[in-house]
């Protein structure tokens, strides 16, 4: 990466560059992240499959060719084949280990070495042959490799273009066989998709249609070529990162005009997706091309339909519910009752490297089928509780923001089309049949104190929420002041409380915990993370008053039902397989100190 720094920093495109060349993608900015999954070519960034295979094909190319230069007597025909499958081989390793030897790129690796061997012994072993042997090596080297989506993506491509071209008579032209890859994989790789809770973007088919021949006869080419011109030719740097720069400003041009185009937002159910894939696989593979005649029809048909059906924007619940996120040292919690959704924080971000509402909150809203926020509420502008506010904004339909840093969130959505930022005023309103209670300490204009604190609660089981954000000692005694007023007669059947600011020492004094005494108290904190929250002092207050305390770095996502008008709480590690979970293993570390 310093090689590429030193030579390269110059360019306009250098985050791309650094993408591509080595895998690095530590310079590309959260608009250039955007930019990529809006288009679904976040792939394109990776050192994966495609990039090795693009060496593999130029190495051994290059090694055959010169050694046809030979005279026929130096080599036979075997001899040839096994030293272009070692020049391969080695040309491989070396690229993979520049580009730092990546998980993905190490499963890259092992696939062009079985498929090269695969072409090297064609006679004796067949292509689904060499795509077991690579899957079972792939998981002799890292057999929580299935954990990772990527994982499923990589072999279900791979299995499905083996599946579309291994067994074909005669080969197709370029951009013909292309087409089919593209629409193969498209649909193929839907389901895979569909299980991990994501979509499949409409752009995304247009961008990979267009990247994808673009990256890998032009982009790569002129990259790998330029790197190695520049370590020959040092002098050569400045001209070679111009050339650099025309052929990614290009790619770069039509990536960003297509994500900011209003494609339409299709959202099939798992069996139209599956049925799809079938449709279009069979539509492939069949060599009648009646077939082909009435399914393509059929599929244009049901993109049609789909894009013009008009669905509910959420799918309702039929009993309130309230769920607290897993984001890490951060927050999030999730209110629905009906079709109605209130969304209290957004977690954390760091940017250009995470973001909880990408990797937690959209999968986890998509796949309860939630499109419309009717109220996002930002407690305070910290970016553990309003990180990715941007994309989570442009992502879905939010009908308004409440917040305690009007102005500073304001800040965060600039430039883009947002919703109403309204300051958080104390007041109340329902939200079906919760009741949704706003409070904010007098004052407070800034900081941990102006944090819009939210109680919510079911009338008919008398079961309530509060969700502080990240109120400290100075403001709690106030917040308890004004719930002794306006319930003074009133206690309910069973209160949550958040925990306020994690469970961190500054907060959730012994006057806060005595007077709520809560039943359930919940620690919204990052595994094993520095700050260590839950302080002990803290988790001291609330055990001596009979609470039962859960974590969400050890229970992972937190979901609380109503039931008989009795509160149900189910923690995602039960519902976890035993890799995930732990059971059965020593649970020291994620025992509340």
């Amino acid at each position: 990466m310093d090689w590429v720094r030193q030579r390269f920093s110059e360019a306009e495109q250098f985050p791309l560059i650094a993408s591509l060349l080595v895998g690095y993608r530590g310079h590309l900015n959260t608009q250039a992240w955007d930019t990529l999954k809006a288009t679904g070519t976040v792939h394109l960034v990776a050192i994966s499959g495609l990039h090795l295979g693009l060496v593999a094909l130029g190495a051994g190319w290059l090694s055959r060719w010169l050694l046809l230069l030979l005279p026929g007597s130096c080599f036979s025909e075997t001899q040839r084949h096994r030293t272009v499958y070692a020049t391969v081989v080695l040309c491989c390793v070396l690229y993979a280990l520049a580009a730092g030897f990546t998980v993905p790129t190490r499963r890259a690796l092992i696939m062009v070495i079985v498929g090269g061997w695969a072409i090297l012994c064609a006679r004796q072993t067949s292509v689904w042959g060499a795509l077991i042997i690579a899957l079972g090596l792939v998981l002799f080297s890292d057999p929580f490799a299935p954990l990772d989506q990527g994982f499923w993506l990589s072999f279900g491509a791979v299995a499905v273009l083996v599946g579309v071209f291994a067994g074909r008579l005669s080969s197709s032209g370029w951009f013909y066989s292309l087409l089919i890859a593209q629409f193969a994989i498209f649909a193929g790789l839907w389901p895979v998709l569909g299980a991990f809770g994501q979509q499949q973007p409409v752009a995304g088919a247009v961008a990979n249609l267009i990247a994808i021949p673009w990256v890998s006869l032009v982009v790569m080419p002129v990259l790998v070529s330029g790197g190695l011109l520049t370590a020959a030719f040092p002098s050569m740097a400045g001209l070679i990162g111009q050339l650099f720069d025309i052929v990614l400003g290009a790619l770069w041009y039509v990536l960003s005009w297509l994500a900011d185009c209003p494609f339409p937002e299709v959202l099939p159910s798992t069996a139209e997706i599956v049925g799809l894939a079938v449709l279009v696989m069979c539509a492939i593979l069949m060599p009648f091309g009646s077939f082909r005649l009435v399914v393509l029809p059929v599929i244009a048909l049901w993109a049609g339909l789909e894009v013009t059906q008009n669905r509910p924007p959420n799918t309702p619940v039929t009993s309130p519910k309230i769920s607290v996120l897993d984001v890490g040292q951060g927050l999030s919690v999730l209110i629905q009752d009906g079709a109605h959704v209130l969304l209290y924080d957004t977690g954390p971000e760091v940017k250009g490297v995470f973001s909880a509402v990408d990797s937690v909150l959209l999968p986890n809203l998509r796949a309860a089928g939630i499109q419309k926020i009717d109220t996002l509420v930002i407690s305070h502008a910290d970016s553990d509780h309003s990180g990715g506010l941007a994309l989570l904004v442009k992502a879905l339909e939010v009908v308004r923001i409440v917040t305690g840093e009007p102005e500073k969130i304001r800040e965060k959505l600039h430039g883009i089309i947002s919703p109403p930022v309204s300051p958080c005023q104390n007041g109340s309103e329902s939200l079906g049949s919760l009741s949704v209670n706003y409070w904010k300490a007098p004052g407070v204009t800034s900081g941990n104190d102006a944090s819009c604190v939210v109680g919510v609660v079911h009338g008919v089981s008398g079961i309530e929420w509060i969700l502080p954000g990240d109120l400290t000692k100075k403001r709690e005694h106030l917040f308890l002041d004004d719930l002794a007023k306006r319930a003074p007669q009133v206690l309910p059947n069973t209160r949550v409380v958040i925990a306020p600011h994690h469970g961190s020492k500054t907060s959730s004094s012994a006057p806060w915990v005595d007077a709520l005494r809560p039943d359930i108290v919940i620690y919204s904190a990052g595994y094993r993370h520095r700050y260590g929250h839950p302080h002990r002092d803290v988790t001291a207050r609330y055990r001596q008053v009979g609470t039962r305390q859960l974590n969400t770095a050890c229970s992972g996502l937190l979901d609380m039902t109503i039931d008989g008008n009795g509160l149900v709480v189910r923690e995602m590690r039960q519902a976890s397989p035993f890799w995930i979970s732990g059971k059965g293993l020593a649970r020291s570390e994620c025992q509340i100190p």
